[in-house]
Parts: structure tokens; sequence; C-alpha cells
């Protein structure tokens, strides 16, 4: 149920429904609404939302630019200089048209498709506002919305942070520096119990790890090293500590500089900060 949460707070869903991501990306999002009822009642609220905000921003024409078109038609439909007819049973000289009616009638024509022309400039114009303006309220959805799970988030590790204080099961471990790195110094929370490890950012004494390189902590549990995350100084969701990987047990913990994004193996000539249990 995590998972999906997180699904839904990562942004993807308002993408889709503004169509920025590729072919394979909307079959994704598609697949995960069949899949889990939340993600496709998360993506109805979007739409619908979306939907709700067009038309609440929707423009017409107004009436004074409206009526002078149609004025404009109708004075040249009721004219009845442009509607005259020829009476068949009239002699011959009667029914030839003179050039002046010829002129007449193209010079209605003239006017009704300029005023086809003006009309269909302003529908263009008209539309053409409505969807800046539509593309721009479904921007500044998805900025409220990224900005609402940030401060979720935010709210989550604080509460997390609250939790590390008000549980028993939560021991600070004090992590000190090498003899290359004597001034180092690190305090980690721990809960065997819950399974939680927890970096206190605020008090760390780390060596600047260098261009294109982290610190990644370990556990030794049963005489092997098992990585627990790396971490920079600071951190997007809190200011103060970062949550780790989980590790139930463990007899010693430690950070080494490793490239960015961590290795496999700890490389122990970077070692840092170190304590045994």
């Amino acid at each position: 149920m995590e998972e999906i949460r997180s699904y839904i707070e990562s942004g993807v869903l308002e993408l889709y429904v503004l169509g920025d991501m590729s072919t394979e990306e909307k079959l994704q999002v598609e697949a995960m609404a069949q899949k889990h009822p939340a993600v496709q009642a998360e993506l109805s609220e979007i739409e619908k939302a979306m939907e709700m905000y067009a038309d609440a921003q929707s423009v017409e024409p107004s009436a004074q630019l409206r009526d002078r078109v149609l004025n404009s038609l109708l004075t040249n439909l009721g004219d009845d200089r442009n509607l005259r007819t020829v009476q068949h049973n009239a002699p011959a000289e009667a029914q030839v048209v003179s050039m002046q009616q010829r002129a007449t009638t193209s010079i209605f024509y003239k006017y009704a498709f300029a005023a086809s022309l003006l009309l269909l400039c302003i529908s263009g114009v008209s539309l053409g506002i409505m969807y800046k303006r539509l593309q721009d309220s479904q921007q500044q959805l998805v900025s409220l919305r990224l900005n609402e799970q940030k401060f979720t988030r935010q709210v989550s590790f604080l509460n997390e942070e609250v939790n590390v204080f008000r549980d028993p099961s939560f021991r600070f471990i004090q992590l000190k520096g090498m003899p290359k790195t004597p001034s180092s110094a690190l305090t980690v929370a721990w809960s065997a119990k819950r399974k939680k490890l927890m970096v206190d950012l605020s008090s760390a004494k780390l060596p600047a790890p260098g261009q294109g390189k982290q610190y990644q902590l370990w556990a030794i549990a049963n005489g092997k090293p098992v990585d627990l995350g790396v971490f920079d100084k600071t951190t997007a969701d809190s200011a103060d500590m970062k949550l780790m990987k989980p590790v139930a047990s463990a007899q010693a913990f430690a950070v080494t500089i490793e490239p960015r994004g961590g290795s496999v193996n700890p490389t122990t000539d970077q070692m840092v900060v170190l304590a045994s249990l």
C-alpha cells in the first residue's frame, strides 16, 4: 500500500493527464490503473479537476463583437437589390441581366466572404486564448500537486524524527573518525526491533567526498559488510535526518567515501568513521 501511495504522489499521473510522456510510459500508467483501483480513482480525480478548471476559465467573444458581425451579415442579406428575380414570361429584353446587377451580386458575396473570414479569425483567436489559459492552468495545477507532495514528505520525515526520541527501542550510536580523519564524527539512530536506521545530518562532521563521490553507510553483520545506502550532507526530504535501508542486526557501523551511487563492497582505505557495538 505504501508503494501505491508513493506512486500516486510521484506526479506521474498528472503528466499522464497532460499527455507529457512517451507511449511506453502511458501504457505503464494504464496498467497500474487497471491493477490498482486507488490509482484509477486518483487518475479520475485529476482529470475531473482539470476539466472543472478549464470550464471555469473559458472565455466567450464579447457580445459587441458578435452583434457587429451578425448585423453586417443581416444588412447584406436584407438588401432587395441582391435578391432580384427574373420573370419567365417577360420579353427577351427584360430577361437580360444588366452588368450592374451582376456587380451588386458580386459585392454581396465579397462582403459575405469577408464576414465569414472575420468570424473565423475571431473564433481562432478565442480558441488560441482558451488553449493557452488551459495549458497555464494545467501547469499551475501540476506545480501545486508537486509542492503538496513535497510538503507531505517533509511532514512525514519530521514525524519520523520525533518518533526516534519517543520510541525507547531506538539507540543513538556515535561513529568516530579514523586515524586519517580524527575529527570526523557521525550519529545514527537505530532500532533493531523496528529494523530502522536514520543518519543525523545536522551534527555530521565528515570530510568533503570530492567530485563524483558520496558517503555510503555500512553495517557489519556476521563478519560481512551490508550496504545501508548512500547519502550527502544535505537531503531534499529533511534538513536534519535521513532514513537509510532497514537492518535488523549489526556488530558495527561504518561510513566510506564511494563513487556516486555507491559500491557493492566498501573501499576500506576510504573509511572515515566507524563504531563497534
